[in-house]
């Protein structure tokens, strides 16, 4: 071969022209999902200009070979090595997309893991059993270094502040045993934990928040040990970090009711902790992405702004957020010496983007010495006007149990359940499936599961449930909760209806595909629907939010023949049934009805988001061609569905301009998500996590309820879980949702 096309020039020829078998295994690759652009990219830096644009291309060709990693959950080199059986093999990615994975095959070692993993267990925590009631707040602290507790006790001690103590240190024998005495020799009731040097402080940390121990809290204190070896002024920097947090009593105090008084901070550091400049990235800006893309945020990277030194108080919001990223003893690695470049330092920089995510700061202790200024004081502009909502209630799905029908259209024994379990992720970060926690994999024909519903909907803030109602022209589908509700008196469950008028398709959208039961409207529906509903309308639980009238909702009203006509003749029935007038509200849908509806037909209605509130602007795959943000979702290439940006939703659910009725009651949604019935034809509203819907609760106060039906708010939904559209408690994020509407609402 010529001289011409040695080295440099050959890679390049192979790249630009490779062979079929090459081509077909980079197309497999990006179809799977499993291949990080993003991340590929950032973490392998020296890959030429030409090999980026292609690098599931460049990955197959020569990237593989060099044991590069195409996400940061897989390593060719560990996976040959940590499955005997396939030591010798040539294609470990193409492997594991084919079989590895459905067979649980290990896919990766952390840095400095030893062969013998079984020597370096990680306690399983589980609440403390007949545990007395938690104080207010919590001091969790990490030892890698035994000689510097004394310090960090007599610190906690001066704070004079009523907390429980947690301490995680690194086993290190007999030298660890010493310590973990000293420790509850002067604080007895302390909980104490070994843990194999594995993530530095931080891991120990996460595995308490992951198992739920800090949950209790009001604000929770996290400081370590730490002696920072690459910095000459290390032991100086750490009393400085400790001492901007727990200063002697009673500074600690003030600061600590000044912080959690301030509704726009998220976290609290020492003075001058917090790291702005682009050079603090380091080599962490790939995996800070890879790790905020499981709680769906997009950093920007000219954004950078965290809390140096992993020292800080944070609210239960950040904890939530914290769990959320579902971070594992695999995803951290054994302790080895590096200052950059691992998920503790990614960690580390994550933590300002999580702040921001819910429209909160990072404060520094100075400045909960002063008052803390008015949000407004910098503008001179009148503080904003909040508005309260005088009324909240939120669509319920009674789905989730067996009904004769579903066995017959979906198989035996079918229930939501199953297609929820099913689902399986779109793009890297796509945290599917979604699962219930909590409640669990419940049977609503248990009535008792609706009293806890309703005990979790209060503390939310919810007023009662608008559950949909499926009848068709005489037939009702999943009345059976409903049912069980009216035999059941004690059970305290807030409640009004919503006939949900479509007919049942087999891809879940009501428009099209196979019809599995019609929506009909013969002459005289009204007189049969009212009677079905009028026996729930008796009950002393089903609502009058005006203290009058009881409500009733109409899905599609635009889709009845003649909607003027059916309303009139409704009320009516509902007049010769004895149960007299009725507020009647209908949904505002994002499509338009077969029939034209009088703008006064109706009491009120209901904005139900996302309907109505995405533009084609506002898509991240699947719409319209666009610039993209950095950090939007790849979907693998056999996606067909749309994803759009959660953000835009909230901008335009906020937008003063937008056209809206007089008699609108706002809407809201946690998050949207409906994988788990239309696989990869899904509609997904990315960005959407416990932070943002805060934000917009908040937004919503400030510039929509004063102007929203009788400053009502519609929450979409409490448990349609195949549409992840649910603020009943979840694996991922706990009771986050719950949480920060019911403190919202407070």
């Amino acid at each position: 071969m010529p001289r011409l096309f040695r080295g440099p020039a050959r890679r390049a020829i192979r790249f630009l022209l490779p062979d079929p078998r090459s081509l077909y295994a980079a197309w497999r690759i990006r179809r799977s999902g499993l291949f990080d652009r993003a991340f590929y990219r950032g973490a392998h830096p020296g890959i030429p200009p030409l090999f980026r644009l292609w690098p599931e291309r460049h990955y197959v060709l020569f990237g593989e070979a060099a044991n590069l990693r195409p996400n940061p959950r897989f390593d060719p080199a560990a996976y040959r090595s940590l499955n005997a059986d396939l030591t010798r093999l040539a294609a470990p990615l193409l492997h594991y997309i084919r079989h590895g994975r459905a067979e649980n095959r290990p896919a990766w070692q952390p840095a400095g893991a030893p062969p013998n993993r079984a020597a370096l267990k990680v306690p399983v925590l589980r609440p403390a059993p007949e545990a007395p009631a938690p104080a207010p707040y919590a001091v969790v602290v990490h030892l890698h270094y035994p000689e510097v507790w004394d310090e960090i006790a007599q610190s906690i001690v001066a704070s004079a502040l009523a907390h429980d103590l947690f301490v995680t240190c690194t086993e290190q024998g007999a030298e660890t045993d010493a310590l973990v005495a000293q420790i509850t020799a002067r604080f007895p009731h302390a909980r104490v934990i070994r843990m194999p040097n594995h993530g530095r402080d931080i891991f120990p940390f996460v595995h308490l928040v992951n198992a739920g121990l800090l949950a209790p809290y009001r604000a929770v204190c996290k400081i370590h040990g730490k002696r920072s070896p690459h910095r000459r002024d290390g032991d100086r920097w750490r009393r400085a970090l400790i001492d901007g947090l727990l200063p002697p009593a009673p500074q600690t105090a003030d600061r600590l009711n000044r912080f959690l008084a301030d509704d726009s901070a998220s976290l609290w550091v020492a003075e001058g902790q917090v790291y702005r400049d682009q050079r603090w990235w380091g080599d962490n800006a790939a995996l800070t992405s890879a790790l905020l893309a499981r709680v769906e945020i997009r950093p920007d990277p000219a954004a950078l702004g965290f809390p140096a030194g992993s020292m800080y108080w944070l609210k239960p919001l950040t904890l939530s957020m914290i769990q959320g990223l579902q971070l594992t003893e695999d995803d951290f690695e054994l302790e080895s010496g590096k200052v950059d470049g691992t998920t503790a330092h990614a960690f580390e920089r994550a933590m300002g983007f999580i702040a921001a995510a819910g429209g909160q700061h990072i404060r520094e202790a100075a400045s909960l010495d002063r008052t803390p200024a008015r949000p407004d004081s910098t503008t001179g502009a009148a503080p904003p006007r909040i508005t309260p909502p005088a009324y909240v209630s939120a669509f319920y799905l009674p789905q989730f149990h067996r009904t004769a029908q579903n066995d017959t259209w979906w198989g035996p024994g079918y229930t939501e359940w199953q297609a929820v379990t099913a689902a399986r992720p779109q793009f890297p970060g796509h945290a599917q499936p979604a699962l219930p926690q909590g409640l669990g994999f419940y049977d609503l024909t248990r009535t008792e599961v609706l009293g806890e519903q309703a005990a979790l909907a209060r503390r939310a803030g919810i007023d009662a449930f608008c559950c949909h109602h499926y009848w068709f022209d005489g037939t009702p589908l999943l009345d059976a909760p409903l049912l069980g509700l009216l035999d059941r008196p004690e059970v305290d469950f807030p409640f009004y209806l919503c006939w949900a008028n479509e007919s049942w398709r087999r891809n879940w959208d009501g428009l099209s595909g196979e019809t599995l039961i019609a929506q009909t409207y013969p002459p005289g529906f009204e007189q049969a629907l009212a009677a079905s509903v009028a026996r729930y309308m008796r009950d002393p639980r089903y609502q009058r939010p005006d203290g009058t009238r009881p409500r009733f909702v109409i899905y599609r009203p635009g889709d009845m023949p003649d909607p003027a006509a059916s309303v009139a003749a409704l009320r009516q029935a509902w007049r010769d049934l004895g149960i007299g007038e009725v507020e009647l509200g209908a949904v505002r849908f994002h499509l338009p009805g077969l029939s034209a509806l009088p703008e006064d037909l109706f009491d009120f209605q209901i904005e139900m988001p996302p309907h109505g509130l995405v533009t084609p602007g506002d898509y991240l795959a699947g719409g319209p061609p666009r610039d993209l943000p950095p950090g939007a979702p790849r979907p693998c290439t056999a996606f067909r569905g749309l994803i759009y940006d959660y953000e835009a939703v909230i901008a335009n659910a906020l937008a003063r301009d937008w056209n809206r009725p007089p008699n609108l009651i706002a809407g809201i949604m946690p998050s949207w998500d409906n994988t788990a019935r239309r696989g990869r034809d899904a509609h997904i509203a990315h960005g959407a996590n416990p932070a943002a819907f805060r934000r917009w609760l908040r937004g919503l106060a400030c510039r929509r309820l004063a102007g929203s039906y009788r400053n009502e708010l519609f929450v979409n939904a409490w448990n349609e879980w195949g549409e992840r559209a649910a603020m009943e408690p979840s694996r991922q994020y706990g009771t986050a949702l719950i949480d920060t509407m019911g403190d919202w609402r407070r």
